[in-house]
């Protein structure tokens, strides 16, 4: 029974004498490039991913290696495989592989190699790799998780949705206290069925917050005030991420300075830092007796400018 050659080293663009560190770090390049979750809608995309996973499958393995660089001169891309020598013999197997993608998800050349469940095939080939079916494991699945800083700054519970393959998948993850924005979860047993389970890698991401943004731990707000307060110093009850805090703003603060919260970063290892910014009045929005004052007052500024000179 023919079947379509795939080349896994062109898939997975690497050369064939590649190393196996080589091969994973393609891998997990190809796979970011196009995870189903990043190309939502995108069948091709959808397609390539799970070409880099079959491919890699097979290369991560010295044994399946071995049995897939014995195909010799008939590795030419898109050759239809009919055995090489010494797959004479060899009896393949079309009954479905599960775990990975899941039954199906495999093509036809892959089950071709190595039957059921990723083993060697339901015959004897010449008792190189041992004889009968291999179980394979279930493929591990990489995800985001979306966080606030509240989240990540406390720690905690958290429930989500995963869209599997095979439908939606209820968790619930404890997301540790000030976790990093980009760390990895790692949840055992909860990728793709097989034997044992894959497991889930969960990639930790800050979501964009209505009044912080973030710096690795650190975290900033913005805070308004008039003039008259930068002139003569205020007290302010500025926003933290465990509720609103006072802060005395000192006489004479300039626009664009920025006051430190030690310790009020995520999971109290950065600082918070509180931007001022001074809000000017619009001449519009003034009474006849604000534009009198102010009037006199840019008049008292000029006078003095010019005794200082």
């Amino acid at each position: 029974m023919a079947g379509s050659y795939k080349d896994y080293y062109k898939i997975l663009e690497v050369s064939r004498n590649a190393t196996t560190e080589e091969i994973d770090k393609s891998y997990k390049k190809l796979a970011r490039k196009y995870h189903p979750d990043l190309n939502q809608g995108d069948s091709k995309a959808e397609e390539k991913f799970k070409e880099v996973n079959e491919a890699h499958e097979v290369l991560k393995d010295p044994q399946k290696r071995k049995l897939y660089d014995q195909l010799g001169p008939n590795w030419k891309d898109g050759q239809n495989f009919q055995g090489a020598p010494g797959f004479e013999n060899f009896q393949f197997n079309f009954q479905g592989g599960q775990g990975g993608f899941g039954g199906g998800d495999f093509s036809d050349f892959f089950e071709m190699l190595f039957g059921q469940h990723g083993g060697f095939g339901g015959g004897g080939f010449g008792g190189g790799f041992g004889g009968g079916q291999r179980q394979r494991r279930g493929q591990d699945v990489e995800a985001v998780v979306e966080v606030s800083l509240e989240e990540a700054h406390k720690g905690g519970p958290k429930s989500f949705t995963l869209n599997m393959p095979e439908g939606p998948k209820s968790l619930k993850v404890n997301i540790p206290a000030g976790v990093k924005n980009g760390a990895k979860l790692r949840l055992a047993g909860q990728g793709r069925a097989g034997t044992p389970n894959g497991d889930l890698y969960l990639s930790v991401h800050y979501a964009v917050h209505p009044k912080f943004k973030s710096d690795g731990f650190d975290i900033s707000c913005q805070m308004y005030i008039k003039p008259a307060e930068a002139v003569f110093g205020t007290k302010l009850r500025v926003p933290t991420l465990e509720g609103e805090v006072e802060l005395k703003i000192p006489a004479g603060i300039k626009s664009g300075k920025k006051l430190r919260l030690k310790g009020k970063g995520i999971g109290a290892k950065g600082d918070e830092y509180v931007v001022i910014d001074i809000d000017t009045p619009e001449l519009a929005a003034m009474t006849e007796k604000e534009k009198v004052l102010w009037e006199e007052l840019a008049r008292l500024s000029a006078q003095n400018g010019k005794e200082r000179n």
